[in-house]
């Protein structure tokens, strides 16, 4: 049977001057993120959800999609990039600057899967959506047959049209639409930013957990919440979510636990909920009936949610690196100071993120920062709403 077809409307590419106003973070079509190396070669969007990274890169504003390279030389740039190894580093399409289901952009999103399966490749993909899929879409997303492709529909069910003016019906619908069609990609439900007193009331919850079941399954995580967000919201009199900013995601540990009590008491046995993950990459990972290749099965406190049986398959995958050789290739990256393995994690010092995520990729084994500790419980979250060690609350 032949691939579907899709449109192939291309939107025009920015001329160096304009490329060249672009915050260089921005330009850069290629981060590597915790959840993989991300391919950003489309940028601007038209919903404007008061808490989108986009603020970061100082392009809010611009609304409009355009292209900062074509879509051949963007697969070009990602797999010729000195940390991408086939079948291995997890990928990430559109995550940053635009949403990747837009009339105008998902051409492009397709024609860069295309390229990417065509090649044979197996590594996972994970494409991140709020809009509109329609049943064709799927007919599209079915056609790949070597990646491991997921899509994650973002649903957090705020009401306040001035954080978020995209309904979230509309996300609930693609989602459904999604799994029902659900045959080589697979769909998780990703419910997020919760925001204490914004959208964790029983009605949010339940929403939330009713939805759960179409999807293969559901990640829930806290708000990102950085200076430059913060900003936007003073200057457009939004309520501010919390006291201050911070450079991880904002999860306090109340909230978290009403989610999980409310989760995991369903008021109808007869109809049991989805599988929850407080992590992406193990979500994604469940849904394809593989280990979490982030390697969270070493902080444990981590899998308390996870079905046995994936808990199973991550534990028989998770083994400890030989420290002679995580050491020279982490030198080789530029480490400095001494490299050590404990039983949560590689520790290093002198590396950023996407070397660090180089190593933990390749390894299947969490890789820390020492000047950045992940504590107990609150692994990779901020600290605000969480117990200090004294016992004191922060704010």
């Amino acid at each position: 049977m032949s691939a579907p077809t899709f449109q192939r409307r291309a939107l025009p590419i920015l001329t160096p001057d304009k490329l060249g106003e672009l915050k260089p973070a921005l330009a850069d079509v290629i981060e590597y993120r915790k959840s993989g190396l991300s391919l950003n070669w489309i940028v601007g969007c038209p919903l404007e959800c008061g808490y989108c990274v986009r603020h970061l890169f100082d392009n809010f504003a611009m609304k409009v999609p355009r292209r900062l390279t074509s879509d051949e030389d963007a697969v070009t740039a990602l797999v010729t990039h000195p940390y991408f190894r086939a079948h291995k580093t997890p990928i990430q399409l559109l995550n940053r600057a635009t949403d990747p289901m837009l009339p105008v952009v998902k051409p492009h999103l397709f024609k860069v899967l295309r390229h990417l399966d065509d090649q044979g490749l197996t590594n996972h993909v994970l494409v991140i959506t709020r809009w509109r899929v329609t049943p064709e879409d799927c007919a599209v997303l079915n056609s790949f047959r070597n990646l491991r492709l997921t899509v994650l529909v973002t649903h957090s069910g705020i009401d306040n049209e001035k954080i978020e003016p995209v309904d979230s019906t509309i996300a609930a619908e693609s989602l459904r639409t999604l799994f029902q069609h659900a045959e080589q990609y697979r769909t998780v439900l990703y419910w997020r930013p919760i925001v204490p007193g914004l959208n964790d009331s029983d009605e949010h919850l339940a929403r939330a957990r009713e939805l759960s079941p179409h999807a293969h399954a559901t990640v829930f995580t806290g708000l990102f919440f950085r200076t430059e967000i913060a900003a936007y919201y003073e200057s457009h009199g939004l309520p501010m979510p919390y006291d201050d900013t911070a450079r991880r995601k904002i999860m306090p540990e109340v909230a978290e636990k009403r989610i999980l009590d409310f989760f995991h008491t369903p008021a109808n046995t007869t109809a049991p909920w989805g599988a929850l993950f407080r992590k992406t990459s193990c979500g994604v990972a469940y849904a394809h009936g593989e280990a979490d290749y982030n390697g969270h099965y070493g902080v444990r406190e981590l899998c308390t949610i996870c079905p046995e049986e994936q808990l199973l398959l991550c534990q028989r995958a998770w083994v400890k690196p030989d420290l002679a050789e995580v050491t020279e290739e982490a030198r080789a990256l530029g480490a400095t100071g001494p490299v050590e393995i404990d039983d949560r994690a590689i520790i290093v010092e002198g590396l950023d993120e996407p070397p660090r995520y180089f190593l933990q990729h390749g390894y299947g084994f969490q890789c820390h920062d020492r000047a950045k500790p992940h504590h107990h419980r609150q692994h990779g979250r901020a600290p605000i709403g969480w117990k200090a060690e004294n016992g004191t609350r922060t704010p």
